[in-house]
């Protein structure tokens, strides 16, 4: 996705070979009028696949996720990293851990907002590792629902998270897939190397 690639070059800010902020429109601020390219982009990748429900984890999935939501005509659950009060019936749970926060989080959705009715869509900001997506897909097992497929809005393709999904039999379709953040920049995997992936 072209514009998404052009928004990362401009704004995204490489931290490390490892790390790449772009909190100016997708982590912090939201660039609402990118989102919605973005949702229109996975909806109309997924438009024949009978999603009931958007699946994703809170907070920076949120805004892609309604997004998409509003194009495919379907509610967005998404699972909480913090205990709540009002959280406690029925619960689906998952352990996910952040290498960006070096953290242990047991993530967890309320079971009434998804059934062995649902066809899914998870869709997260980043895949690097794959722990987020491999968390929200075993809430989606546990529910008895069917995982139509993963969107992730940007992939670091040079981390293992892409191919260890894939490696499980998941659809995963990536709106921009980053190929090096080598010397503070940005490069992309072009169309030709995607498809040899």
């Amino acid at each position: 996705m072209k514009q998404l690639q052009e928004k990362i070059k401009n704004e995204g800010k490489v931290l490390s070979n490892q790390v790449l902020k772009v909190d100016s429109f997708l982590n912090h601020q939201i660039d609402a009028f990118l989102m919605r390219e973005v949702g229109k982009e996975f909806a109309d990748r997924f438009k024949n696949d009978g999603i009931t429900k958007i699946v994703t984890l809170e907070s920076s999935g949120i805004a892609p996720s309604v997004m998409t939501a509003l194009e495919l005509n379907v509610p967005v659950v998404f699972a909480r990293k913090r205990k709540s009060l009002t959280l406690t019936d029925q619960l689906l749970t998952a352990s996910v851990y952040s290498f960006t926060k070096q953290e242990e989080n047991t993530i967890a959705v309320s079971g009434e907002h998804l059934s062995s009715e649902d066809r899914v869509l998870v869709i997260d900001d980043f895949l690097a590792n794959g722990q987020a997506a491999l968390g929200l897909a075993e809430i989606v097992k546990q529910a008895g629902a069917s995982l139509a497929g993963i969107g992730i809005v940007i992939e670091k393709s040079f981390q293992e998270g892409g191919k260890i999904l894939l490696e499980k039999g998941f659809r995963v379709e990536s709106l921009a897939r980053i190929k090096s953040l080598e010397n503070h920049e940005v490069q992309f995997l072009e169309e030709t190397e995607e498809a040899a992936v």
